[in-house]
């Protein structure tokens, strides 16, 4: 048609990015030919990237990486220690339990050539026996306590009754097999063999994981492998459970036989770990089905249980005792007793000589002196709270590295330490003490010991006569049990839940606890055909008739849980500056997911930060008139469209640091306005949806509403697959909201994700906003957010939600927004006053209080940093503020108003947290009259006044503002705030030099000094933990001058224009059409009339605006002066109005007399023109887009040739609208919407966003309301201010009847009376009213929990740090496991830099500032020689890796040269021969596909009777305009491997029902998520395109299409 024509002086791009790239050039063949002049080759090349988002990355990355490699060391030796001294000192309670023991005795304080021997007596022992178990008791009350809470403060749910039993079956056994093992079997033991017997503990585990092995699963041959394992496993650890039994000469051998029972009774406990719902064994999958109800079902189960176990063992306990022939009254009656002090008998060792003597008693024995020495006071005491204390450090240290990702070596390498160094060092300190009896008795009591091995040679003994060697194979079978410990997969912060089975640990067996309770599945290992299946276009049933093999449950949500990313971003007019930031962000994701992507496709490495990413771009009120004060102007896009079109390449150049061409962006035609789409150079799309407010609701909030219905409503409700796999899909889609100004990194955005997966009821989470712009607004802003995000922000985060998530950068959770009364309620029209205030003023809030009341949490990150454009000027700040002090307000009380509710629905929401948003909210509320006060107090101060001279000076600024604020325009109460805030600041710093004299005239004690330390030092420290944002303390005084500004004016300003719900902000002036110019000035005419009639109308001058004055002075409208008069010049733009309105009389009566004589209309004009087309100001009717009208207008004869065409082009807004023939969007391909998207649109447009009709009496009425709103609001403020203020300043004039000694900064006066020759000493004490006392405490207690919130969110924020860094491995050698490891953790980070654009053509760097060695021997007419010769060609980054690739394998010199010195041999190594590998298993899948599809080739039946030669599309409804004829398939060609589909006439069709899952058709037409084929060059023609591509509707309009696998 005449408008998709183009130019023939502008050559058409003939490149697409959906193509497959099936060339060896970066490019794919794309290019455009350059008519560069030699005159005009010279270049304006972008900047070098600065490598940073907030302070010098380089220095930052350093202290990082030094500061993980400190938590590596340290973690490693905590959990290390924690675990040895935990379990050396439980070896040493249970030595103690040793019936009739005798230690060895020091002698020194005896004769030292004697020894002496202590025996424990009874009542020893049942000091330690309690001791035991308190050990035992501490994790278990941990555990009650914690399920408790969990079930009283959040959600729970009921088991089932074999969901209570299994578990409460295993945990009894559990503790029955600990308590045997601890008071029965280990004292019967050296402590050697002790610590070796703890190694035998998994026999349950190793035989539950044997089962429940799936040969499906690994494949059989490793199946087999695995099982054979385990069966070794299994008898290792039966012999260590029954070699002591069998084999030992000890006379306690008899009590060894319980080892067996409770070994197995022991290893129970950690059942869960090993089942699982695969086993091709029903009762190990009914388990397995079990636990994952079990995970839903815990902490109610646990509440019982963990009270359970502690009777269980307590009575198992007596049971031990009882057994071993102790007496079980004695427990309870000697149990004062043994924690007291008591005696214990020490006796000389004397040898067996008097039998010589007396040959007649050769039984004889000599008389002993029996020494009495009393016990130590706190030794079992002691003992205990080291072995609790060591237990609880290796399990916290031990969760800690498993969050922050350290856990190979911090957690799996001394958990599996634990044992052998414990016995390394107990055989040291057996050894020692054998030759010495005093050693170490200055640190433990005398008679205290552990029970060593007996014999002098008790080591070789030990190990070859009692088989000690054997112990190397219990351990090999633990470490094969628990070997998963040393892979995990979970996500960085994950939560407890995710990291152990059970909620706690057990403290006697801590290093065994610590490995069988990790998990060892967590679910996340997804398969690289799995994610590249694409929910929104994959028919679910479909695939299911195709392989019913596969079952449902099995796969089904795998690939469903990869976070799929929209960043919607809302714009309005925005400058080029600010659009550059956003546009640069949206560059570095397209290339940060493109290189995980490659690791994806090109080696199937899924990356465990892989996320799919799209970008939309909602721009607001995007349409304008081409003609001002035209009738049927057509209507283009405004400039700040143009202006993005234009900003996209600059912003790729910065980003790529090249010359980069992105392709002209595809036009589409929508109902509510149009699309512009790009494919970036990373092959993800960004979108712009231009909203035309004629035909949309335009604003931020209706712009939400649009992507959040658009994207979470259409693109994903509307899918035909099953619902539990779209409530997986909505789980992981995130909507990354984002202003059009906005700058960060993708780092950022992959913290938020971080939150995100590690907790599910997460709805929203915010980054750290950082304001950049210039000037001292911009300074004071700084300051200001950066104390709101230190202090006020991360209390919330702690203690509580966060209150406000903003919408410049923030992740919210799309099943969250989904949820009842969020999405839906986000829609509501503002019809009321206080509608316009929460709802329309403050969008970002609201919505996060909605997400707060369905229970959802809101959080924040520290480390996800973002820069935004904060207004520079005072204007723009007080308006911008303007804003934010009601809706904050209004939402927060909202909110606080239904907080029995709230508490109730959210767990994070706890009363305590409520109190201190009341107090925060009270704070907010008497803020101007503390500000008020705080004035009179330091003017008293600074300014050596009396108190109401002092209230006078400052009272009467107020009133005067305020009056203006109630009297004059906005603007001239903007001058006046700003001259008042001028004069505070002028005023503030002398208050600050007073107060300063005050406090060193009342001391550093008195309360005004201690808050003011207080606050100032709570800020620097602030500072100090933030190293990266110190510098944002340093306007902190002029945050000091701005108070009485920010704190009392803005409040007063914000209160009073309540009633002015406008943005105002970026306003800027747009064109008007005929109608609105009419009415404007009918409108003026009205004032001008009411003016004249009202009040001062009899007024000489008032009834004429011909006149105008050089100086004019006026008071709110009352009167006006005019000085130095004069005519007011004529308005040019008032004359073409007059001119028009006679043109239009003239065309009328034409009309009229064409009409009479019955003459045809000139085309010129009568052209049909769509309504909406004519006038995006009028409503377009549903379903008459298509319909025309007639126009009254007549074009004047010198319009050029373009409009006349124009005009005489019948337009559908849906088919050709004016717009999309603009030049200025460049020459792009004009696309359409499929039908079913075109009715979504005009339905959501009709339900929530059709355009509000302007209602005069309506507004007038909404406006009475908003005054009257802004009244109440007013008086409630006023009143409570001022009785707060008169209260006070009474009790401050009355302070010496009314008053409290304040106990600090006492001033002690000494006076000497000389007639008397007394000395007199008096003490002064500070006065503080009551009033001012609480407000001290109040102000303290607020800073106190916003300080100590800010300490424990730190170290959340240094932990997600850590565990988001990676260090690179330093070892150049290359072996299995540093393989994958290297492949997993830098594989991204070498494809990354292996996919830069920058140089790849050969471009010099001597162009950048980089390289500026020698500057005469840069090659400067080289390099423009060529850049005049080079095409400007379309980059890709996939294809450039593919290309640098190659080359580095080739080119050692190449490979040096890119590395650029960085030690990434492992990973390049790694990349290699992963890569040999992919190859060689996809072109095994060719020959094994090839041979699957050998039934396909001949003739098949056609179906329903369609003529053979036909592909039938499933749903006709579903055709789309501007498609192909679909042509019909000739045969297939398997020549080469490929599976080559020939379209012809022939007879034949594929029977689609024999197309296996994973081969689908390649579409031309596809239009799906992040599209970009894939190829594999190196399989020559055997290479398929590894993406699932759908043939939408049955549609293809290429002549041959190539099945892909």
């Amino acid at each position: 048609m005449p408008s998709m024509r183009l130019d023939a002086s502008e050559s058409e791009y003939t490149d697409d990015e959906a193509t497959p790239l099936t060339q060896h050039d970066i490019y794919g063949g794309s290019t455009k030919g350059s008519d560069t002049k030699n005159w005009d080759v010279f270049r304006n090349l972008p900047p070098e990237a600065e490598n940073e988002s907030v302070v010098d990355q380089a220095c930052y990355l350093f202290i990082i990486k030094s500061l993980k490699i400190v938590a590596y060391i340290i973690t490693f030796v905590a959990v290390l220690a924690g675990a040895v001294v935990a379990k050396g000192s439980l070896l040493l309670m249970t030595s103690q339990l040793e019936p009739d023991r005798i230690v060895p005795f020091c002698n020194r304080r005896f004769a030292r050539d004697k020894q002496y021997e202590a025996k424990i007596p009874e009542v020893e022992r049942i000091s330690w026996t309690w001791a035991l178990l308190f050990a035992f008791l501490a994790p278990e009350i941990g555990t009650f306590i914690r399920s408790l809470r969990i079930c009283v403060f959040k959600s729970w749910r009921q088991p089932a009754k074999m969901e209570f039993i299994v578990p409460f079956f295993f945990e009894s056994c559990n503790a029955v097999g600990l308590a045997l093992f601890v008071f029965y079997v280990l004292p019967s033991v050296n402590v050697v063999k002790a610590a070796m017997l703890t190694n035998c503990v998994s026999l349950v585990p190793a035989v539950l994981g044997m089962l429940s092995r799936n040969s499906q699963n690994d494949g059989r041959p490793k199946w087999l492998l695995k099982c054979a394992v385990d069966i070794m496993a299994i008898l290792f650890q039966l012999s260590g459970l029954l070699l002591w039994p069998l084999f030992s000469s000890e006379s306690s051998s008899s009590r060894q036989w319980m080892l067996p029972l409770s070994g197995i009774l022991i290893s129970c406990g950690w059942w869960e770990n090993y089942v699982d719902s695969s086993s091709p064994f029903a009762p190990i999958r009914a388990l397995g089905k079990m636990r994952k109800n079990l995970v839903h079902t815990r902490y109610f189960t646990y509440i019982f249980i963990s009270l359970w176990k502690m009777l269980i063992f307590f009575a198992a306990m007596i049971l031990s005792v009882w057994i071993a022939g102790g007496n079980v009254a004695n427990l309870f009656s000697q149990f004062s007793n043994s924690f007291a002090v008591h005696n214990i008998n020490v006796t000389e060792v004397r040898y067996n000589t008097f039998s010589e003597i007396s040959p007649d008693s050769p039984d004889a024995l000599p008389l002993q002196e029996i020494i009495k020495e009393s016990s130590a006071t706190n030794a079992v005491t002691h003992t205990l709270v080291v072995q609790m204390l060591a237990a609880y450090i290796c399990y916290i240290f031990g969760k800690f590295a498993c969050k922050i990702c350290i856990q190979g070596f911090s957690f799996a390498f001394p958990v599996s330490l634990a044992v052998p160094v414990t016995i390394s060092i107990l055989i040291s300190l057996c050894g020692l003490r054998s030759e010495n009896p005093c050693f170490w008795d200055s640190f433990l009591p005398q008679y205290l010991y552990w029970s060593c091995p007996k014999g002098d040679n008790f080591i070789s003994d030990f190990i070859f006569k009692e088989n000690a060697w054997v112990w190397l194979l219990w351990l090999l079978s633990q470490t094969w049990v628990a070997l998963h410990i040393w892979t995990p997969k979970c996500e960085r912060l994950a939560s407890t839940e995710r990291l152990f089975v059970t909620p706690m640990y057990s403290s006697l067996l801590i290093d065994q606890s610590l490995a069988l309770n990790r998990k060892r599945d967590d679910d996340n290992d997804i398969r690289t055909d799995e994610v590249e299946q694409d929910p929104s276009e994959t028919d679910y049933e479909e695939i299911r008739s195709i392989d019913s093999s596969h079952k449902e449950k099995d796969s089904k949500f795998k690939a469903d849980t990869i976070p799929r990313i929209y960043a919607c971003a809302t714009m309005w007019h925005e400058t080029k500056e600010e659009m550059m930031e956003m546009l640069k962000s949206i560059f570095r994701m397209d290339e940060d997911q493109c290189a995980r992507r490659v690791a994806l496709k090109y080696f199937e490495v899924v990356d465990p930060g892989y996320y799919e990413f799209e970008t939309h771009i909602f721009f607001d009120d995007a349409f304008e008139l081409r003609d001002e004060g035209s009738i049927n102007s057509p209507v283009i896009v405004n400039p700040f469209v143009k202006l993005m079109c234009d900003t996209i390449e600059e912003a790729a150049c910065h980003v790529h640091e090249t010359q980069v061409r992105i392709r002209p962006p595809k036009k589409i035609p929508t109902p509510y306005g149009g699309r512009l789409e790009w494919v970036l150079p990373g092959k993800t799309k960004m979108i712009a949806h231009l909203k035309d407010k004629g035909k949309i609701r335009h604003r931020k909030r209706w712009s939400q509403v649009m992507y959040m219905y658009y994207l979470l409503g259409h693109k994903l409700m509307e899918l035909n697959i099953p619902v539990a796999r779209k409530e997986v899909i909505a789980e992981n889609t995130y909507l990354l909201t984002l202003d059009g100004d906005i700058d960060f990194h993708p780092n950022a955005v992959e913290l938020l994700v971080d939150l995100m997966k590690k907790n599910k009821n997460l709805g929203a989470a915010c980054g750290r906003i950082h304001p950049i712009g210039s000037g001292p607004m911009v300074w004071y802003q700084m300051f200001e957010y950066a104390i709101g995000h230190w202090l006020q922000k991360a209390t919330e985060h702690m203690i509580g939600c966060v209150l406000c998530s903003p919408g410049c950068f923030s992740l919210f959770r799309g099943k969250a927004l989904m949820d009842d009364n969020v999405m839906a309620k986000y829609t509501t029209r503002s019809d009321e006053p206080r509608h316009y205030v929460q709802y329309d003023q403050g969008e970002d809030r609201w919505l996060c209080t909605l997400l707060l009341q369905r229970g959802y949490r809101v959080e924040y990150s520290a480390a996800s940093d973002a820069k935004t454009h904060c207004p520079e000027g005072f204007s723009e700040f007080y308006n911008q503020r303007r804003r934010w002090v009601p809706s904050t307000m209004a939402n927060i009380m909202d909110l606080l108003g239904d907080y029995k509710r709230t508490i109730k629905v959210n767990p994070d929401i706890s009363m305590p947290y409520v109190i201190y948003q009341f107090m925060l909210m009270g704070g907010t509320i008497l803020g101007p009259g503390t500000i008020f006060l705080m004035l009179v107090g330091a003017f008293v101060a600074a300014f050596r006044i009396d108190n109401w001279t002092s209230f006078y000076w400052n009272i009467y600024p107020i009133f005067i503002f305020m009056f203006v604020c109630f009297t004059l325009k906005a603007n001239i109460q903007l001058i006046v705030a700003q001259i008042l805030s001028t004069l505070y600041a002028l005023v503030m710093m002398a208050v600050i030099v007073g107060t300063a004299l005050q406090l060193g005239e009342d001391g550093i004690g008195s309360p005004s000094a201690i808050f003011l330390i207080s606050l100032s030092g709570s800020f620097f420290i602030a500072a100090l933990l933030h190293p990266q944002e110190f510098w944002c303390i340093v306007p902190g005084l002029l945050y000091l001058l701005s108070i009485p500004s920010m704190y009392l004016l803005l409040i007063i300003y914000s209160l009073i224009n309540l009633n002015v719900v406008s943005w105002g902000t970026r306003e800027v002036a747009t064109k008007k059409s005929k109608q609105e110019l009419e009415q404007e000035k009918k409108d003026a005419e009205d004032a001008k009339r009411a003016r004249k009639n009202g009040f001062l109308g009899f007024l000489p001058g008032n009834a004429s605006d011909d006149t105008a004055g050089s100086i004019e002075f006026s008071f709110a409208g009352l009167f006006k002066i005019l000085c130095c008069t004069h005519q007011k010049p004529v308005d040019e733009g008032q004359q073409l109005l007059r001119i028009a309105e006679s043109l239009e009389k003239v065309n009328k009566r034409l009309d009229t007399i064409e009409k009479t004589v019955e003459v045809p209309v000139a085309a010129r004009r009568r052209s049909g023109v769509a309504n909406s087309a004519s006038s995006p100001r009028t409503e377009d009717k549903e379903g008459e887009s298509g319909n025309t009208r007639e126009n009254d207008e007549t074009k004047d004869d010198d319009d050029d040739e373009t409009s006349s065409s124009d005009t005489r082009e019948r337009r559908d807004d849906l088919m050709n609208p004016y717009w999309i023939e603009d030049r200025e969007l460049k020459r792009g391909e004009v696309d359409f919407l499929p039908g079913h998207e075109i009715q979504f649109w005009k339905d959501l447009i009709e339900k929530y966003l059709k355009p509000i009709d302007a209602d005069k009496k309506k507004e007038a009425m909404i406006a009475q309301q908003l005054s009257e709103l802004r009244d109440r609001s007013v008086f409630f403020f006023f009143m409570i201010n001022a009785i707060f203020v008169l209260i006070v300043f009474l009790m401050q004039l009355n302070k010496d009847q009314l008053h409290f000694r304040w106990p600090l900064g006492i001033k002690t006066n000494i006076t000497f009376v000389e007639a008397t020759g007394e000395i007199q000493v008096s003490k002064e004490y500070l006065q503080l009213e009551p009033i001012g006392l609480v407000f001290v405490g109040f102000f303290a207690l607020i800073l106190i929990i916003q300080f100590m919130a800010m300490l424990f969110h730190r170290f959340g924020t240094l932990s997600h740090i850590l565990a988001a860094t990676e260090i690179m491995s330093c070892s150049k050698e290359v072996d299995s496991f540093n393989k994958d490891s290297a492949v997993q953790k830098e594989g991204v980070r070498l494809i990354r830099q292996f996919q830069r654009l920058r140089n790849f053509d050969g471009d010099s760097d001597n162009g950048h500032l980089g390289g500026l060695g020698d500057v005469a021997k840069r090659k400067t007419i080289h390099n423009l020689e060529k850049q005049k010769q080079s095409r400007r060609q379309v980059g890709t980054l996939d294809v450039a890796f593919e290309k640098t690739f190659k080359e580095i394998l080739s080119s050692p010199d190449k490979q040096a040269k890119l590395l650029r010195g960085d030690n990434f041999e492992v990973t390049l190594q790694a990349l290699k021969e992963r890569r040999s590998t992919v190859l060689e298993r996809r072109s095994s899948v060719v020959e094994r596909r090839k041979s699957q599809m050998e039934t396909l080739k001949g003739p098949i039946l056609p179906p329903n009777g369609v003529p053979n030669g036909t592909l039938v599309p499933s749903s006709a409804a579903s055709r789309t305009r501007g498609k192909a004829p679909k042509p019909a398939i000739k045969n297939i060609d398997f020549t080469n491997g490929a599976h080559n589909v020939r379209l012809g006439n022939s007879q034949g069709v594929m029977n689609q029902a024999y197309i296996p899952d994973d081969i689908q058709l390649y579409s031309m037409q596809q239009n799906r998520r992040n599209s970009g084929a894939w190829r594999d060059p190196e399989l020559g023609d055997n290479g398929g395109l590894h993406q699932r591509d759908h043939v939408e509707d049955g549609d293809i309009d290429n002549s041959s299409l190539q099945m892909k696998f």
